[in-house]
Parts: C-alpha cells; structure tokens; sequence
C-alpha cells in the first residue's frame, strides 16, 4: 500500500478496523487496565481507521496510551517526537515495563548504540522510536528515517507547534513539512494546554479535521488554587510557613517555581536554614547536578524543589502535594502547565502563588530581551546576501548557530525563530545539514579493517582514511579533500564510516552541525523584508506584554480561578463562556461565573496586587550618562555600527546579549543599573537623555 499525500485521511487498513474491537483486551493484557479513560477509546480508534487525531486531556489523564496502544496495531514504525529527554525515559521505561520494544536515539547514547537502536528499527525489533525535534536536522538520522517505513507521526507536547509564547521551540513549526517528506500517513498530536485559538492552529496545520479533535476537559477538581498577595520582604516567612503546613497535613513533596537561577539558590538556602528539606535546581548546573537532583526528588530523597522553569516538563511523579509559584509566572498557558504538575494521582493538592508586582519587570524583562534588534535583523540579511556573493556555492548560504548568534547579536533560541520566519517566507529553504567536524578512533589496526573487504571497498576505505589525519588516538576526516574526487559522495561515506562502526571496528564522533539553505535572491532582495521580519518580532513583543498584563487580571479576578482557567483553555466544563485573551471573563460580572468551591476566590479572598516600593528611585542623569560612556568605550572597535537605543537599555536592565557576554560588559559598573526599573520606563528615561 502506497502511503497518501500529506493532508489526506489515511485508508484503513481491514486489519485495522478488525483489531478495534481488540483494544480492550490489549488494554488488559499488555497495559493492565480494566477500561479505557475518557477520550482514550475514541482517539485510539480514529487512528487505527486513518484518522489523523489531536488529543488534549488534563495532565496525567493518559495521552500517552492512545500513541502506545496504536503503535502496537500499526504495521510500521511508531514515531514519537518529545521535547525532553527525561520525558523520554519515563515513556521508555513504561514501555519496557510492559514488554514494549521501544527506544530514543538521543545525545546520552554511546559508541554504537545509536547503530544497535537503528538496526532494531530495520529489523521491525523496534516499534515505538522517540526524538527530539531537532534530531531531523542530523543528517545521519534524516539519512536513516528516509529508509524505513513510518505508520504514525506522535508530536507530544504539541501546543509548541502553535506560536504560543514568543520564542516557542521554533523546529516544531517544521513538523508538518517534515511529515510530509517522509511520507508518513497519520498523526497524532498530544497536549494538554491549548486554547481555542492555539488548537485550530495545530489541527490546521496537520489537516485534522474538527471532528477528529478530542478534547475531555481541562478541569481538575483536585487541585486547590490560591493567590496570596505578600510583600516582597515577608516572602520567604510566608512561603516557610506554607511548606510546614502542607508537610504537617499531607507528608508530600513540592515544587517552588522562581523567576531567577539565583533565586533558586537563594530560597532553597533559605528553607534549609528552617529545617525543610530543599534543593535548587536550574540549567546553570550541569547535566550530571541537575539529574542527581531530579532522581533524588523522585526517589523520595529531597521533598522540596525550588526550580526555575527549567525543572517540570520531563517529571511524571504522581504525588506532588504542592507546586508554589514564589514569583510571577510567565503567562496564564505557563501557569496552568507548573500547577498541572501538582497531584497527578487523583488526591488533593494545593496550588499557591505568592504574588505582588515586584517581579514584573523581571518577567516582562524576558521578553523585551529576545527581542532582536533591527540592526541585527539586517546584519543577519547582509550576511546573507555577502555569503551568496563570495560563496562558490551557487545560492547556498552555510552557518553554524552558535557563530551567527556572536556574530549578529541576537540570542539563538530568538535567531531560531528567525530563521524559521525567513524559511517560511521563501527566503531560505533548507537543504539538508551536516557534521563539520568527523572524528575517527581505530578499535583495529588499520590494515586489518581494509583487508576484511574485498577490493572494490578496500579502496574506498583506503581514499577514507587517506583523508584522515590521525594523531596518536583519534583522526579528524577531511571531507574537502576527500570529495574533490567527483566520484565520491558525501552520503556512500557516511555509510561507510556508521557501517564500520556498527561492526566495532571503529568509534565515530561527530560535531559542528553545519546547516545549509538554498537561497530565494529574488525574495531576498525585497527592501521591506528587514522591516517586516523586525515588524513580526514588535507584534510577538506586544502580545507577550499583553499576556503578562493577562495574567496580573487574572490572579485579581473576584470570580472564581478554576472556572476561569478553565474557560480560557475552552473547557466547557463550567459552560461555554470563555475567559477572552485580555484575562476577563467575558460575561463581565461578578456572579454570573459559577464556583468551584476550592479556590481563593470562592473563599471570599480576592487578592489586590500591589508593588513594595512603589517608587524606585533612579540613578541620576549623571550617573547614567556615566554607564552608557563607559558602554561605548568597552564596545569601541568591536561593532561596526553605533550602539542603539536597545543595546543601552538592555545593559541598564541588566540583559544579556551575546555582543555583552564576549565583552565582558558585566563588570561595568552601570550594567543592571536600572534592574528594578520596567524596561518601557528605562526605554524612556534614556531617550529623554538624548533629546
């Protein structure tokens, strides 16, 4: 059966539509349950007929079972795209558990256990495969994926498909034309935060028809929502007092969420020094810190975590009895993701966010910091333009993420996204992407390799290792050389090197992802394109202030949290009238919003958010003038433009930026000067200064 064109449904197949009256015995057999959660029966069985599928269900409420059951009636491969890896474990080791062959090819993997998942996919040992989304830009895994067949696409965590947040994973939005290179016949999406207008979005953008959409609610009735107003200097009392509160009560572990890596530090220290067992966690510790920390959280052995946002996603641990946001959260969709972590197993759970206004202009700060310059936009397009000029690739542009972030100024998650803008404006398509840097370690001597293959491959591996410049262990391979012979190519020595690997005759390591695009000059040449991708990143800009003001209404709100937040992810639980994108119930008054009854609200507690301080006072003028002097001085010679309004606001704010970091700007004396300022009035101030 040939696989059908992106976008329509895929046939069933009489197998298939034979197996659903199966499910329930699969169901009890392989996974041990009596019966199927609500939404589970009817995504699995719109699968197994052909029906690409968009399932949002509460966290924890099983989306998972509905790609792991399906994979096991599914003819080809089962492949599941994660945003993490720690997601990933917990999936593959529920899978194993129940005698599911499954696998992750990921950056943890060593020596040749890549090669050993890849032949168990061939085999058909395999049926469930899970990446992350940038895994497609590897060229030897696109390599591989082209060559075996794939029943089902899984995107899990799949509101990052949909522009919902400023800088949002920006490689998801590839997935639909991904699918569609490889041919692959159904997809299944999985989330458990969209509103209405995010989850036509990711339907429209994999053809899923509205039918096919399940979604059975957002509401739980387990969790206890609480906003708490608190001032900034009694914060850590308060939160001390809850923590004790909730172990005398419940004996359960918790999350705190902060803003800051040294707020993490800073408040765990805190909490031990009164006698509660806690931990930081944030990404400036290294992968080996942070996975400590996390088994140890799991393993019952540190009952409180105090985490910025990179700790949450990847933790499935069902009896999480409290999640306490110290600081603001990002937006609404951020928050309604942390306090979702909070009893997944059914029991109640308490949610608290302890809240006032200091910490806006840190949360707003965020934003306006990824927010590229127009100069840098330009930058970025005459790099661009330059490469093509000189390259003598015809219209190919070559870069490495890394070295263009330095070398125009704009962080790499924002440069992400404006890549994949200029993809989707036919400015650049992309080609394929490839290794810079190939690094060869011999397990047997050379002329013992060569001689175990007859001939015509002996010389081929031969020209191979002729291009290799081996020192004592490792050898580097240079492809330039070694493919100036036309009639090698660049995929037969890939194959070569994975296959000499795989037999363990030596270790490949591979670096320096080098991604290649063909370039549109014509669309390059359009003179408002600098204007348009600058004109793209305000909007986001201003939407993302907006959803932060959304919030701030929201935790004020005097009607009731829980049907609020569950009318904003168009859950129809509490009825059909939905919180609008402004954080207001669009029935307007108070009353008319029914009431949960495990809320601040509906205890009679409408929290009013205030500032600590509310004037902070500013450095002087001369104080000021002082800071962007130095600035300039630091800088002199290392742009080839003057410094903008932007670069001087971002240093008084304290932001970092990568002209910053290779600068050394953090030791001067104005950098963060204004920090306890919000950025729009910091934007002001030094504009005033210049008239």
């Amino acid at each position: 059966m040939s696989n059908p064109t992106f976008g329509q449904q895929a046939p069933p197949m009489t197998q298939q539509v034979r197996q659903i009256s199966e499910l329930a015995p699969s169901l009890k057999k392989i996974f041990g349950f009596d019966g199927f959660r609500p939404g589970q029966e009817q995504t699995i069985t719109q699968l197994l007929n052909g029906q690409s599928s968009l399932a949002i269900f509460p966290t924890g409420s099983g989306k998972s079972l509905c790609y792991q059951l399906t994979a096991l009636h599914l003819p080809h491969l089962t492949l599941v795209v994660s945003p993490l890896l720690a997601l990933m474990k917990d999936q593959l080791a529920f899978l194993a558990s129940k005698g599911i062959k499954a696998a992750s090819i990921d950056s943890t993997l060593k020596g040749n256990e890549a090669q050993t998942v890849m032949a168990g996919v061939r085999d058909g040992n395999i049926k469930v495969l899970m990446v992350s989304v940038e895994r497609f830009k590897n060229e030897r895994f696109r390599q591989f994926i082209e060559s075996v067949p794939v029943s089902m696409l899984v995107v899990d965590e799949a509101h990052c498909i949909s522009e919902w947040g400023h800088n949002f994973r920006p490689d998801y939005l590839k997935l639909p034309s991904y699918c569609q290179a490889l041919k692959i016949p159904l997809v299944l999406l999985l989330t458990a935060t969209a509103t209405r207008k995010v989850k036509m979005d990711m339907a429209a953008k994999f053809a899923i028809r509205d039918e096919h959409i399940v979604q059975t609610g957002f509401y739980r009735a387990n969790l206890d929502l609480s906003v708490v107003p608190v001032l900034e200097v009694e914060k850590n009392g308060l939160l001390a007092q809850i923590i004790s509160q909730q172990s005398t009560q419940q004996q359960g572990p918790g999350i705190v969420y902060v803003t800051l890596q040294q707020s993490a530090e800073k408040v765990a220290q805190y909490l031990t020094q009164q006698g509660i067992n806690a931990c930081a966690y944030h990404a400036g510790f290294d992968s080996d810190t942070r996975s400590q920390i996390q088994q140890d959280f799991m393993a019952g052995k540190i009952q409180v975590i105090v985490a910025t946002i990179a700790f949450g996603m990847g933790i499935d641990k069902s009896d999480i009895r409290f999640v306490i946001h110290y600081d603001l959260p990002k937006s609404i969709e951020n928050y309604s993701q942390e306090i979702g972590r909070a009893g997944r197993d059914g029991q109640p759970a308490q949610c608290f966010t302890l809240a006032n206004l200091d910490g806006l202009n840190t949360v707003e700060n965020f934003v306006y910091g990824d927010t590229p310059e127009f100069n840098g936009i330009e930058m970025l397009l005459n790099s661009i333009k330059d490469e093509v000029i000189t390259s003598a690739y015809d219209s190919k542009w070559e870069l490495q993420i890394l070295q263009l972030s330095n070398a125009v100024n704009i962080k790499q998650l924002p440069l992400k996204t404006l890549l994949v803008q200029l993809e989707l404006a036919g400015v650049i398509e992309p080609l394929y992407a490839y290794f810079a840097d190939f690094k060869i370690k011999l397990l047997k001597p050379k002329d013992e390799i060569l001689n175990s293959f007859n001939e015509q491959r002996k010389d081929f591996l031969q020209r191979i290792f002729n291009a290799t410049e081996f020192k004592k262990v490792w050898g580097s391979l240079n492809f330039d050389s070694l493919l100036k012979d036309k009639s090698i190519e660049r995929n037969r020595v890939i194959a070569a090197l994975e296959y000499l690997q795989e037999q363990q005759l030596i270790v490949l390591e591979t670096k320096g992802m080098t991604e290649v695009f063909k370039i549109n000059l014509n669309e390059l040449a359009d003179p408002s394109l600098c204007q348009t991708l600058s004109d793209y990143f305000k909007d986001n800009e201003e939407k993302e202030i907006k959803r932060i003001a959304a919030l701030v209404r929201f935790f004020q709100l005097d009607t009731c949290l829980t049907v609020n937040l569950a009318r904003y992810f168009d859950d129809d639980f509490f009825g059909s009238n939905r919180l609008d994108a402004n954080g207001a119930n669009g029935s307007g008054g108070s009353g008319t919003v029914p009431q949960c009854g495990h809320c601040s609200v509906c205890r009679g507690k409408v929290a009013v958010l205030a500032r600590s301080q509310e004037n902070t006072p500013w450095p002087s003028d001369e104080t000021l003038k002082h800071g962007m002097t130095e600035l300039a001085e630091r800088l002199s010679g290392k742009i080839n433009q003057p410094l903008s309004l932007e670069s001087y606001c971002r240093f008084f704010a304290g932001m970092t930026v990568p002209l910053f970091g290779r600068n050394k700007v953090r030791q001067l004396s104005g950098f963060g000067l204004c920090q306890q300022q919000r950025y729009q009035a910091i934007r002001d101030k030094l504009a005033s200064l210049a008239d």
